[in-house]
């Protein structure tokens, strides 16, 4: 199973202060935009997410059909395939994604240890 791009969602107190300490870091914002208060900063290969009240608590994301420069891979597992893999394997699923759908679709679950993952496929 392919999940995509990966990044962190970070549930930010302080946009600005966020952004200039992961710039401090190397990060450069590839994204987002501060008016919808929220940034994608990267280094590398790194993507974090910044995100000023827009969740409570931080969120592992995977973009099926996105490398990590946000450009649409080739060849992908869409994400309602990952949805049926996981459900087949008993992972239970916070929400799912209409699985009647083609296109831009989501779905949530949380790990063991309760971290909430977000599967956000954008094609």
């Amino acid at each position: 199973m392919k999940t995509g791009a990966f990044s962190i969602s970070l549930s930010v107190n302080n946009l600005q202060e966020s952004k200039k300490f992961y710039e401090t870091l190397g990060f450069k914002v590839f994204g987002g935009d501060e008016k919808f208060n929220y940034l994608i900063m990267k280094n590398g290969n790194a993507l974090i997410g910044l995100f000023q009240g827009m969740f409570a608590g931080n969120i592992i994301t995977f973009n099926p059909g996105w490398d990590e420069n946000a450009m649409k891979l080739e060849k992908y597992e869409d994400v309602r395939e990952i949805q049926k893999h996981l459900k087949s394997n008993n992972i239970k699923l916070e929400t799912e994604a209409d699985e009647n759908t083609t296109g831009p679709a989501s779905f949530t679950l949380k790990d063991p240890d309760g971290n909430d993952i977000l599967f956000d496929q954008h094609i």
